[in-house]
């Protein structure tokens, strides 16, 4: 089973309306919609805005239902200049960039436990969402996806966490849960399409292209599903 959590309805919605035998329990105060998609075995989620929420539904998943690798779908702001509006991020890597133990002598947005600034995203799972990214025609990049409990919107933080953490991307929920995949040790990734600029014009502009964008990402996380389909076929 494949888990899927996205923070926001419009980012679940479109691949909730494409599952099979669909059945709906509510744990937590998070709804799970499980079924089938292509014959592949899914949980949708939507686990709402910001890191507490984020773990919170990620850990009741791995613990509830029997996912074998999980999925951050989304959308995101720009935190470099080789991604625009539309565009496609995919972690490499994520990074909580309000992490912040400094003053103890350790590295900014170093996670105790771990004790790892960079906690690694699931290869072979990104290279199969980027693939699909370029087949639907999408410019994908993948790198340093920052987590926080921040709606970016200054220019300034923008800079600081691209030259702190080289993220490529900003948003408020991958990090934590690929924190909560690592310590399980379920393979996660992370998929953001690019909503807004992460620089204070995203009060004007998120409304008008997140839509847009989390659609271009529920048909990337679509397609890896059929492609998952075809493969347990020919096997």
């Amino acid at each position: 089973m494949i888990g899927i959590i996205g923070a926001m309805e419009l980012e679940i919605q479109g691949l909730r309306a494409r599952l099979d035998q669909p059945e709906t329990s509510v744990i937590s105060g998070v709804r799970f919609d499980t079924g089938s998609i292509h014959g592949v075995p899914v949980v949708l989620a939507v686990c709402g805005v910001g890191k507490v929420f984020a773990a919170l539904c990620a850990q009741t998943m791995i613990l509830r239902f029997p996912v074998r690798a999980v999925i951050n779908t989304g959308v995101a702001g720009t935190l470099c200049s080789a991604l625009g509006i539309g565009d496609v991020a995919l972690a490499s890597d994520v990074v909580q960039h309000d992490m912040d133990t400094s003053p103890l002598g350790d590295p900014v947005g170093m996670i105790s436990g771990p004790n790892l600034v960079h906690l690694p995203a699931d290869g072979a799972l990104t290279d199969r969402l980027a693939a699909r990214a370029g087949a639907l025609g999408l410019h994908c990049q993948v790198g340093t996806i920052a987590t926080g409990d921040q709606f970016l919107a200054q220019a300034e933080r923008k800079l600081w966490i691209h030259e702190t953490f080289g993220a490529i991307a900003g948003e408020m929920e991958g990090g934590s849960i690929g924190q909560v995949c690592y310590v399980n040790h379920i393979p996660f990734a992370v998929l953001r399409t690019i909503s807004d600029g992460a620089d204070g014009s995203a009060p004007e502009s998120f409304p008008a292209f997140a839509a847009a964008a989390a659609a271009d990402a529920v048909e990337i996380v679509d397609g890896l599903l059929e492609e998952m389909s075809r493969a347990r076929a020919v096997d």
